[in-house]
């Protein structure tokens, strides 16, 4: 599962600068989401895994008051991203309710646990890796064209929006799962983030190869200031400091591998979202964001909640609002909010090139 600070980082959006028109009406956007827990909707809930959100008190506070496989107590970012461009919130695709015209809204292929690399996650075991999810997205494409045709189904995935985020795991669920794991025997950490780099460079080649042409790039946060890692590895409340060292060493790099492609390209096609900051912010002074406590989390047990999945039998809050963290890693629906909400208006310290409000706006006029 995904480190809400994992989070943290660099989001993936995918946009098109034109109207998308099916079957000659002006339709929503679709939206597309790929990654791992902090914007799985549900997809692991068919699958034979540990990572899984569908037993209370997941859903606590989501519309229907049930879990969905969703990491929070309420909406995660996809579902906020989606109120904003105004369309329904797009289904996981393994959902057997994903068909007809619940197509054309999109689909999440996200899946918790994953990561950059193919063998982050195994302890997991049954989890869509991100090839996985490539290939589902050219099956989707293919459902689409047999839909509506191939031409509209260009129209579609062109006009699109798309998330994605993954990296945290690789380094929570891989490199540092375990004292001499076999990754951190195989590379040093700094070679091990420049492995990383160029692993998630193919990726987001292989998602403009499909048809992305703005794309927002999520990279990692503040890896080590989760209530998990400070549960196991904190005296007093301090975020670990190899976890730190590691997202110090992968985001700027992360960053520069953006601005290569976007020259390789020619055009701005992948947009940085600092979410690092984002967190930044309400993790180093949550009372200025309404919060109590950035360092325990709203459900779990142990030092911290951190300990463990969030279960009937765990410890939880009254009040959701004033967590900055639901479970031992994923963010509460109210810092999702803040996140969001830098997403769409955030100066360029936290949006690069321009936020999510400007694309559309530009996109509105056919700029």
């Amino acid at each position: 599962m995904a480190n809400f600070l994992v989070f943290t980082s660099y989001i993936v959006l995918t946009l098109s600068l034109a109207n998308c028109f099916i079957n000659g009406v002006d339709a929503a956007r679709a939206f597309f989401v790929f990654g791992d827990s902090l914007v799985d909707n549900g997809n692991n809930n068919y699958l034979a895994t540990t990572a899984r959100a569908d037993s209370p008190p997941y859903g606590i506070d989501f519309p229907t008051r049930e879990p969905t496989g969703r990491f929070s107590n309420g909406l995660n970012i996809p579902d906020l991203i989606s109120q904003e461009i105004g369309t329904e919130p797009i289904l996981p695709y393994l959902s057997p309710n994903l068909k007809g015209d619940k197509l054309l809204v999109g689909a999440n292929f996200a899946s918790a646990g994953v990561g950059i690399l193919n063998d982050t996650g195994f302890q997991f075991i049954e989890i869509i890796r991100m090839s996985k999810q490539l290939d589902f997205f050219e099956e989707y494409k293919g459902r689409v064209s047999d839909l509506i045709g191939e031409e509209e189904s260009e129209k579609l995935i062109n006009g699109a929006l798309v998330l994605i985020t993954c990296g945290g795991n690789d380094f929570v669920n891989n490199y540092y799962l375990v004292p001499r794991s076999l990754r951190s025997r195989q590379y040093s950490l700094s070679k091990y983030v420049k492995y990383l780099i160029s692993e998630y460079r193919k990726i987001l080649r292989k998602l403009y190869h499909l048809g992305a042409r703005k794309v927002l790039v999520t990279g990692t946060g503040s890896m080590g200031c989760a209530p998990a890692e400070l549960a196991l590895k904190s005296v007093n409340g301090e975020c670990d400091v190899e976890l730190e060292r590691a997202a110090a060493l992968y985001n700027p790099q992360l960053v520069k591998m953006v601005k290569g492609l976007n020259k390789d390209i020619g055009d701005d096609v992948f947009i940085a979202a600092n979410a690092l900051k984002m967190q930044d912010d309400f993790i180093t002074n949550p009372e200025l964001y309404g919060f109590v406590t950035s360092k325990e989390a709203c459900c779990g047990q142990g030092p911290y909640n951190g300990i463990g999945l969030c279960t009937p039998l765990s410890n939880l809050c009254q009040n959701r609002d004033l967590y900055v963290f639901w479970d031992q890693f994923h963010p509460s629906e109210k810092a999702n909010r803040i996140i969001v909400k830098q997403i769409l208006t955030g100066s360029n310290e936290y949006m690069h090139p321009m936020n999510l409000s400007t694309i559309l706006a530009m996109d509105s006029i056919g700029v």
